[in-house]
């Protein structure tokens, strides 16, 4: 069992980087959430702790105190640029460090390029808190800048942060040799030139049902997108009393739109022990 520690950078009093109307501390979180639910849907053989799940204050300390007494396999730090430049980047320790590292952080590196188009600006290495006081492999990525208007724009966007999680969470996954879930349904990798309509055609399917299966709320997609084209293994949640179906599709990494359309709901009205198809 791969015990994986995400660590959203910042938070609580600490904002972080701020600029085009963002704080990075809620940025950080939104894609930390995202990587979690994300290798929870789709891969096995692991457990995730997080130095945060809401906007709360952690010191440096409390965060490699934590993943070493938890005895973290891999720690992962999140954050956001800024200093008016424009990409991605990450980051491992400068001083010595295990050949897992430095692989691990190839594989990472790689696979969020392969979700994103944020410029390239290179792996790197630094004397940072988080990654020299870890016990076991670190990385910290920094996606994009907030202070830069593209790539803020880009942070804006849900569908962009699911893009970055999920380049975040194959790379962890890849890292520490995950297994995908069996039963998951099958996927598809976009190439370049497809369209909605093609991948739709080709896996005996509407647009609509294909959008649904992944969320997305409109026509846009990019080479290297993985899409689900089956539904195969559908996933299920049991309604407990408070809950919304905002909060439900939050949990699952998907929209309200898309439960709706599942289970055939107009509206938003559910009740405690009803049972949904949430993939």
């Amino acid at each position: 069992m791969s015990k994986i520690y995400l660590d959203p950078g910042h938070g609580g009093t600490d904002p972080g980087a701020v600029g085009n109307g963002l704080q990075e501390k809620n940025v950080n979180l939104t894609i930390a959430l995202k990587t979690r639910d994300i290798l929870n849907r789709d891969y096995e053989g692991h457990s995730i702790r997080m130095s945060r799940t809401s906007d709360t204050t952690r010191s440096l300390a409390q965060r490699t105190n934590d993943a070493n007494s938890w005895g973290a396999d891999y720690f992962v730090s999140i954050h956001i640029n800024a200093g008016g430049g424009t990409g991605y980047e990450d980051y491992i320790y400068n001083g010595s460090v295990s050949n897992n590292t430095v692989t691990y952080r190839d594989r990472v590196h790689a696979e969020i390029m392969r979700q994103v188009d944020f410029r390239n600006r290179g792996k790197k290495r630094a004397n940072f808190h988080v990654l020299r006081e870890s016990n076991m492999p670190a990385v910290l990525t920094e996606n994009g800048f907030i202070d830069t208007v593209a790539d803020a724009n880009k942070l804006k966007s849900d569908a962009y942060l699911n893009r970055i999680a999920l380049g975040h969470a194959n790379g962890i996954a890849q890292a520490l040799g995950l297994r995908r879930k069996s039963g998951g349904g099958s996927t598809y990798t976009v190439q370049s030139g497809d369209t909605l309509w093609s991948i739709a055609q080709a896996h005996n399917m509407t647009v609509q049902q294909l959008k649904d299966l992944n969320g997305l709320t409109d026509d846009t997609i990019y080479p290297g997108q993985v899409l689900i084209v089956s539904s195969v293994g559908a996933v299920y949640h049991t309604v407990q009393s408070g809950e919304t179906l905002w909060g439900i599709a939050q949990q699952y990494n998907t929209t309200v739109s898309a439960i709706r359309s599942l289970n055939g709901l107009t509206g938003d009205i559910i009740r405690p022990g009803q049972r949904l198809r949430v993939r």
